[in-house]
């Protein structure tokens, strides 16, 4: 193998290796993403159910759940 192919071999590894890094990287950005939609999912939900409490609460105070 001359020099040039030599080269032009280890630019197309290099070229591989970066593509490869950089759809882990967008794996990892997306498992991110996915990961904080969930959290909030879950913190939308506990608030829900945090406020359905409190106007049952409010309810039950003022006989207003009879």
């Amino acid at each position: 193998m001359d020099n040039s192919q030599s080269i032009s071999h280890k630019a197309g590894q290099v070229q591989g290796q970066a593509q490869e890094k950089g759809n882990q990287m967008m794996e990892k950005a997306g498992n991110a993403a996915q990961s904080a939609m969930e959290s909030m999912q879950q913190a939308g939900q506990q608030a829900q159910a945090k406020a359905q409490g409190a106007v049952d609460a409010v309810k039950d105070a003022t006989g207003m759940n009879k």
